[in-house]
């Protein structure tokens, strides 16, 4: 079997291109937003709001098929979608006694099952809004690749703006609030970059892969990692890592690529934990000695 199929395939293939150009892009954006969501711990949100995009996926097919609204695109419905999930989180986190794992837990669910009504209320099954469950990088298209490329200004700008108030909010919120920041504004802040990054991505590569490549890479990076930044890099690399190592892997047999990434992204996270689990029973067994 021919592993370098793949890249022997770039110069010739525009598929093989954009999949190339679209595994660099996304390692910024998911390193980025991955670090703070892991460091936060709240990748249950990040991962609310994508189950959530479905619900503005559905209700956009839904009004363009039966109302006829033309200008009701998957995209438009998957950014209100993911805009207006993120934003509930943060109200009822910040306005309310409730526990955010319950808020997070009713939007996860609430935005998936509206979804699902919208689409089999809408005549004649549409198979692309499920698609986007799963998504396929190897079919990204050039308009694709500059919205990512967009992003990553955003993601880019946006932490560089605020990276001492946002690694505030992430490591020490009380603290942060005793210095006079603002919480609850560069929490909204960073929701709002999150369910951005997720809803952006997923129309391309899939929910279930942007969910992975978030906090993965970035939970591995974080434990070798000695400050913010450098944890960002890190988990920028690795994320870039797993989708070319993906790829390689998945052209010549054919199999789906994103599985293929999140199967070695999982992989490489557990086997970080079992290392450092064997590595604390070691240094245990020691100390007791």
């Amino acid at each position: 079997m021919n592993l370098l199929e793949f890249w022997q395939a770039v110069p010739h293939s525009a598929f093989a291109q954009h999949a190339l150009w679209m595994s660099l892009l996304a390692g910024v954006a998911c390193g980025v937003v991955g670090t703070y969501v892991v460091v936060r711990r709240i990748s249950y949100i990040a991962s609310a709001i994508a189950h959530s995009v479905l619900a503005g996926l559905g209700a956009a097919r839904y009004l363009q098929v039966v109302h006829g609204w033309s200008y009701c695109t998957p995209l438009l419905g998957a950014v209100t979608a993911a805009i207006l999930s993120a934003l509930i989180i943060g109200w009822a986190a910040s306005r309310t006694e409730e526990r955010e794992d319950t808020i997070i837990g009713a939007v996860w669910s609430v935005g998936m099952a509206v979804g699902l009504l919208f689409i089999y209320s809408t005549p004649g099954y549409n198979e692309n809004l499920m698609s986007y469950l799963f998504g396929n990088i190897l079919l990204v298209s050039k308009t694709d690749l500059w919205i990512t490329l967009g992003l990553d200004g955003v993601v880019l700008v946006t932490a560089g703006l605020c990276y001492n108030q946002l690694q505030a909010i992430c490591f020490d919120e009380e603290f942060a609030r005793l210095r006079n920041v603002p919480v609850r504004t560069y929490y909204n802040v960073l929701l709002l970059l999150t369910a951005i990054t997720v809803v952006l991505l997923s129309m391309v590569v899939g929910l279930v892969m942007v969910i992975a490549l978030i906090t993965l890479p970035a939970a591995i990076a974080g434990r070798f990692a000695g400050s913010l930044a450098q944890m960002m890099a890190g988990a920028a690399v690795l994320c870039v890592a797993f989708n070319l190592a993906g790829l390689t892997l998945s052209y010549t047999p054919d199999l789906p690529a994103g599985a293929v990434i999140i199967l070695l992204s999982g992989g490489a996270y557990f086997l970080i934990l079992a290392g450092s689990a064997v590595h604390a029973a070691v240094l245990k067994q020691r100390n007791s000695g």
